[in-house]
């Protein structure tokens, strides 16, 4: 296989990858978003979200593709809210915890 195509898989493995779920949902949080409004972008179930985002599952082909270019995108806008933090409590924000009742 030619050089310039292995790196652009490797590139494109690289472009994939997803933050942490808690990282996800302040991305969410931070642009104004409710799981339902990303669930309806990416073309899913709200639960599906709130399981992304609780790391109980990960998104698979298609809907990986759209929501790692929404969180890529929400990641340039909300720079601080894509800040993965070690000492973050493990508790749920407000918000999140808001989300999750609804579930």
């Amino acid at each position: 296989m030619p050089e310039p195509d292995r790196l652009k898989r490797v590139e494109a493995l690289l472009d994939d990858v997803l933050p942490p779920p808690r990282v996800r949902a302040r991305l969410r949080l931070a642009a104004g978003l409710t799981q339902k409004d990303v669930a309806d972008a990416v073309g899913v179930k709200r639960l599906a979200v709130v399981r992304w985002e609780l790391g109980q599952s990960h998104p698979r082909r298609p809907h990986r593709e759209a929501y790692t270019h929404l969180l890529q995108r929400l990641a340039e806008r909300f720079p601080h809210a894509a800040e993965v933090n070690e000492g973050m409590p493990a508790s749920a924000s407000e918000g999140e915890r808001d989300d999750l009742r609804r579930v």
